[in-house]
């Protein structure tokens, strides 16, 4: 035996069988890094404008707009958009001439009582034109006799506003199968758009200018795109069609 052996129990420094390398345990946990597979998208964040449950073009998957969306497949007067038909989804639009009889027939069925009434009470004095519809209703918008004013203003927005409000119509539009409608949703007018509807169309006529009033509703109607609407629809986001019961 060589005298370069070392002793029993006692390894030499360069046995390369008991040399491992160091490093984790393969028992270990897992060194940390990237993972292999990138983790599922999870959506907008909460609050986010996209995060809606209503469709694509609301930021979800199933391309539906939300309830009462004016852009809804079955909207009432939506907006065009995309090239849509602004007017699918309603009935016919009120034809402007069934209109403006209607309008006529609720304007008599006002005045011509209020008329009677005031012959009898000295309300409009015809002294100088007796039964001239110029003269009762120049006095009316001069003011000449105010408090008749304001009973005529108070009588014919009141009508109005409550048929509206109520029905959706007034008596000549019910006669003639017409109806006032909310654009965005067909609805029967709210009592403030109701009102409002009103005030804008009798107010003026009545304080100052009704020939020359009404001339300006008449073109506003009939230069309107694409939903026929006067000033007073304007005003209140309201459209005339056509009823259709």
């Amino acid at each position: 035996m060589s005298r370069d052996q070392p002793p029993p129990g006692e390894p030499p420094e360069e046995d390369p069988f008991l040399k491992k390398p160091q490093g984790p345990s393969p028992e270990g946990p897992p060194p940390e890094g990237p993972s292999e597979e990138p983790p599922a998208p999870q959506g907008p964040p909460p609050g986010s404008p996209y995060d809606s449950p209503y469709g694509a073009p609301y930021g979800g998957a199933g391309g539906q707009p939300p309830p009462g969306s004016p852009y809804g497949s079955e909207a009432f007067g939506g907006e065009s958009y995309g090239g849509r038909d602004p007017l699918a989804g309603m009935p016919p639009l009120a034809p402007f001439g069934t209109r403006f009889l209607a309008r006529v027939i609720d304007a008599l069925i006002i005045f011509i009582p209020l008329a009677i009434v005031s012959l009898f009470v000295g309300g409009w004095s015809t002294a100088n034109n007796t039964g001239a519809w110029d003269e009762v209703t120049d006095q009316v918008n001069t003011g000449t006799q105010w408090i008749w004013s304001v009973i005529s203003i108070v009588l014919f927005v009141g009508y109005d506003t409550l048929m509206d409000r109520k029905y959706g119509q007034t008596l000549g539009k019910r006669w003639l199968k017409l109806r006032v409608a909310m654009l965005n949703d067909g609805a029967v007018p709210d009592t403030g758009s109701a009102l409002l509807r009103s005030v804008v169309l009798w107010l003026p006529a009545l304080l100052c200018c009704l020939c020359i009033w009404w001339a300006i509703i008449i073109v506003s109607i009939l230069a309107s795109r694409p939903y026929r609407q006067g000033l007073h629809d304007k005003a209140a986001r309201t459209v005339v069609v056509s009823a259709t019961q």
